[in-house]
C-alpha cells in the first residue's frame, strides 16, 4: 500500500508539474500582459486623445492663417501640430518606462519573469504598437485640418504628390520615436518626474538655448556675406542635427531637402539612424542594470 500510494503521490506531483509549465512565463504572455497595463491606464486614453486634438488645432490654425497667401499651399501646413503633439508620445513612453518602478508591480512582474529582459522588450512592442496606432490617427487629424483652410481656396488636397507619401511617414516614424525614447529615459531613470524633464530638455529645451545662444553670441555685422552661415553657428547646427529635434527634422522633409544650413545633410534615412540612436543607447543601458542589479 505504501509503495502504491508513493507511485500515486509521484503522478500527482507530476501531473500537477505539466500543466505548470505550460502556464509559464512566454514572450506573448508577457507582451500581452504589458499591453494590458498600457491600454488599461486613463492617462494613456488622455494623452492619446489630447494629442490628436492639439495637433488638429495647431494645424488648423497654422493653416487658415497661411490660407491669405497668394501662394497658399496646404500641405505646407501639415507638419505645425507636431511641435507639441511629440510631447504626448515622449510623456506616454516615460510613464510606461516608469510604472512597474512607481506602483511597486515590478516585483510581482519579475517574480513571473524572472529573467527580466523579456519584460522590457515586451514593454517596447506594446508602446511602439500603440504609439503607431496613435500616430496614425494624429497624421489623419492633421490632414483632416486641412481641408477647411483648403476648400475656402477651392485648392484641392493631393496627398499622392512627390514626396507627400514619404512626408506622411516621416511623421508617424518621428511620433513613434517620441515614445520610444520616453520609455528608454524611463526604463533607465525609473524615475517619472526626472525622466520627463531629461527629455523634455533634450528633445525641446536644448535645441532652443543652443540656438538662441549662438545669436546672442554672434555679431551679424560680422557674419559672412555671401549667405553662408558663420563658423560657430556651423557648430550649432551641426550639434541640433543629431539631437532628436534635428533628426525629426530630416524625417518630416522631402527627400531632395538641403537638410539645416551649416550641418551635414543626413537625408530621412540618416535622421532615422539618428533617432534610433537615441533609443537604442539608453534602452541598452536600462537592460545591462537590469540585468546586473537588484531591482528593489
Amino acid at each position: 500500500m505504501s509503495a502504491l500510494t508513493a507511485s500515486s503521490a509521484g503522478g500527482a506531483r507530476a501531473r500537477a508539474v505539466e500543466p505548470a509549465v505550460g502556464r509559464g512565463p512566454t514572450f506573448p504572455r508577457a507582451l500581452a500582459s504589458e499591453w494590458t497595463k498600457l491600454t488599461s491606464l486613463r492617462s494613456t486614453a488622455v494623452i492619446a486623445v489630447a494629442t490628436v486634438v492639439v495637433t488638429w488645432v495647431l494645424t488648423f490654425l497654422a493653416a487658415n492663417a497661411s490660407s491669405v497667401d497668394p501662394g497658399f499651399v496646404p500641405l505646407d501646413s501639415l507638419t505645425t501640430g507636431l511641435l507639441l503633439a511629440q510631447v504626448g508620445p515622449l510623456v506616454l513612453g516615460v510613464l510606461a518606462g516608469t510604472g512597474e518602478f512607481t506602483s511597486g508591480t515590478f516585483r510581482a512582474t519579475f517574480t513571473a519573469v524572472p529573467r527580466r529582459l523579456p519584460v522590457l522588450a515586451a514593454q517596447v512592442v506594446a508602446v511602439g504598437a500603440f504609439a503607431l496606432l496613435v500616430a496614425a490617427v494624429v497624421v489623419g487629424a492633421a490632414v483632416v485640418a486641412l481641408a477647411p483652410a483648403a476648400s475656402s481656396r477651392g485648392v484641392s488636397l493631393d496627398l499622392t504628390g512627390e514626396g507627400t507619401a514619404q512626408l506622411l511617414v516621416g511623421m508617424t516614424t518621428f511620433l513613434v520615436a517620441m515614445a520610444l525614447l520616453g520609455l528608454a529615459v524611463g526604463a533607465l531613470l525609473r524615475s517619472p518626474v526626472p525622466a520627463v524633464a531629461l527629455a523634455v530638455v533634450v528633445v525641446l529645451v536644448l535645441p532652443i538655448v543652443l540656438a538662441l545662444g549662438s545669436d546672442l553670441a554672434t555679431d551679424p555685422m560680422s557674419g559672412p556675406t555671401d549667405g553662408t552661415v558663420s563658423s560657430q553657428q556651423s557648430v550649432v547646427n551641426t550639434v541640433v542635427t543629431f539631437l532628436p529635434s534635428g533628426a525629426a527634422e530630416l524625417l518630416v522633409r522631402g527627400p531632395g531637402s538641403s537638410g539645416i544650413e551649416g550641418a551635414p545633410n543626413l537625408g530621412p534615412w540618416g535622421g532615422g539612424l539618428v533617432l534610433a540612436g537615441w533609443i537604442l543607447v539608453p534602452l541598452a543601458v536600462a537592460a545591462a542594470r537590469l540585468r546586473a542589479r537588484d531591482v528593489v
